[in-house]
């Protein structure tokens, strides 16, 4: 895939797929100049991220042909594609079980070339050294260059981003701004100043969170190098005024978390009215952990296109079926894309559930930490600033900090390598959540530990991670059986607390008879040596806990696959 005539690089040592590069971002690395910190480079304010800042002022984005590149920017182009890639090789994966329905779904691709996405994306691609889509990749890309709705449940990791980034950004170079650009343009003049002219960008990408809508970001940033399109991000928790400044210079897609994107909207800075392409990423999680209404004011009460006009797009790793019911508000003949086995876990992650009263956790952790204590996620409850959240992420993925302490912004869609150890020092609600969060090690193929605390607090998630351990193949502990028998039997009037009975709706629920989303299966043979009949671990001591090497347990699923199979 080389590019010689237009100046593009491509890389000598091609990596073998093209996986979730979230990551990698320009952020969290210190280039530049050394007298200037990493919240200096212009990224966290909000929109020119990374040093990129005078790229956006030396070249003119909105005169001429769209889909033709720019010229090269080699400080740039180091920027944003020096980094190497770690995503998960999924070239022994191609048997992973995939499951598109809906009406007229267009045929998969197997390589980048089965598709054309014109000279820029393909130019990026090969500077990003990727020659092998992953299997989301396979299919969203024709669905939405298709100009198909789209609802894809994939697993966590697998390359959603670019499955939707790539496409959009093609049609965007092929088309052209259209009217998005006349109005922004117009809107300065009715200021009197261009440089308050209200933006109207031609795709919106949602995320839940701010450390997700960042990743985007740089992503996007690395597939529109060389084009007229100008990405920019804005979330909650940075300057406003910066992000207003950034947004005032242009965008084009525009990646953003609901809640500061309503204030932009309501400030004037940002109209909806040309967006031709909507994103809702990890849409499981936004829509269903408090964001509903905010959403909704974005995209149905203010003066985004409707369905049926605009192109939407919802990528999560679970999609209960309620979730799906109401993604129909959204969407219009879409396609269901099921990629994996979408919502359980990985035979990978070997999975250990602890009785620890809430007294003892912190001594419990120090013992756990000083077996092994490198490579470790600990989620916890609680709160930091933005600036707090984002240094500590930066430590850690570079090795400097060992240990990353986290809340549940961590859980999804961050992709760290190395992790070697999740410990979820205070388990979350829902299993959803829980599934997330372990999914954070075990990654790129590689095997990985889960450690989780559970004590009386922690009754409503018992069936729920009962089911998950059966379903992994993990050992289950006698106490935590019995304790979701009784929960079961307390709970048999009120019905299952969670709102998805037993699944987590991997499947079309158009497809499924009776609603029924798809369960965990059977509970099966289960091996339970080691857990003794109380709630004290290995006989009541943390010394039994890891029996063969003192640390990772026993990893006996050698011959499993990523997915579990």
């Amino acid at each position: 895939m080389a590019f010689d005539a237009g100046g593009w690089n491509t890389a000598k040592d091609a990596y073998s797929n093209f996986g979730n590069n979230r990551g990698k971002s320009a952020f969290f690395n210190d280039r530049g100049n050394s007298n200037r910190t990493r919240f200096e480079h212009g990224g966290f304010g909000g929109g020119g991220g990374g040093g990129g800042n005078t790229r956006w002022v030396e070249e003119p984005r909105d005169e001429g042909d769209w889909s033709k590149p720019t010229p090269r920017n080699e400080r740039l182009e180091h920027e944003l594609f020096s980094a190497s890639n770690t995503g998960i090789n999924f070239e022994k994966y191609d048997d992973i079980p995939v499951e598109a329905t809906g009406q007229n779904c267009p045929h998969h691709i197997e390589s980048f070339q089965d598709v054309d996405m014109g000279e820029i994306i393909m130019g990026n691609i090969a500077l990003s050294r990727y020659t092998r889509p992953t299997p989301v990749q396979k299919y969203a890309i024709p669905i939405v260059k298709s100009k198909r709705d789209l609802m894809a449940c994939a697993q966590t990791g697998s390359g959603k981003t670019a499955a939707f980034l790539l496409p959009i950004l093609s049609q965007i170079y092929t088309e052209g701004p259209g009217e998005a650009l006349n109005a922004s343009k117009a809107s300065g003049q009715e200021n009197g100043k261009y440089g308050r002219r209200k933006q109207y960008p031609i795709s919106l990408v949602l995320a839940p969170t701010r450390e997700l809508a960042l990743q985007i970001y740089d992503e996007a940033r690395k597939f529109s190098y060389r084009s007229r399109v100008r990405p920019c991000v804005v979330y909650g928790g940075a300057d406003i005024g910066q992000q207003i400044r950034e947004l005032e210079r242009g965008c084009h897609l525009l990646v953003a978390t609901p809640g500061r994107l309503v204030d932009m909207m309501e400030r004037g800075k940002i109209g909806l009215d040309y967006c031709k392409y909507l994103v809702l990423d990890e849409a499981d999680r936004m829509l269903d952990m408090g964001f509903e209404p905010q959403i909704r004011r974005i995209v149905e009460q203010d003066t985004m296109p409707h369905k049926g006009i605009r192109q939407t797009m919802m990528f999560s790793a679970t999609f209960p079926k309620e979730i799906q019911i109401l993604a129909r508000d959204f969407l219009e003949e879409y396609i269901f894309l099921a990629v994996g086995r979408v919502g359980s876990t990985s035979e990978n992650i070997t999975q250990k559930v602890v009785w620890v009263e809430e007294s003892d956790k912190r001594s419990f952790l120090l013992d756990l930490l000083n077996k092994n204590g490198r490579h470790t996620l600990i989620f916890i409850h609680g709160d930091r600033s933005q600036r707090d959240r984002e240094e500590a992420l930066s430590q850690f993925r570079s090795g400097k900090c060992p240990i990353l302490v986290a809340t549940a912004v961590a859980a999804r869609g961050l992709d760290i390598s190395n992790v070697k150890h999740v410990i979820n020092f205070d388990l979350p609600s829902d299993i959803e959540e829980y599934v997330h969060r372990i999914g954070r090690t075990g990654r790129v193929g590689n095997l990985g530990l889960a450690t989780s605390f559970f004590n009386d607090k922690n009754g409503n998630i018992t069936k729920d991670l009962l089911d998950i351990l059966v379903e992994a193949k993990q050992e289950v502990p006698s106490w935590l059986e019995s304790l979701a028998y009784e929960h079961q039997h307390k709970s048999s009037n009120r019905g299952r607390s969670k709102r998805f009975s037993g699944g987590f709706g991997a499947r079309d629920y158009r497809q499924t008879a009776a609603g029924n989303a798809g369960g965990f299966g059977g509970r099966g043979n289960r091996n339970q040596a080691g857990h003794g009949g109380n709630r004290g671990f290995g006989g009541g001591g943390f010394g039994n806990f890891y029996t063969s090497d003192g640390y990772g347990g026993n990893y006996s699923h050698s011959q499993v696959d990523w997915w579990g199979n």
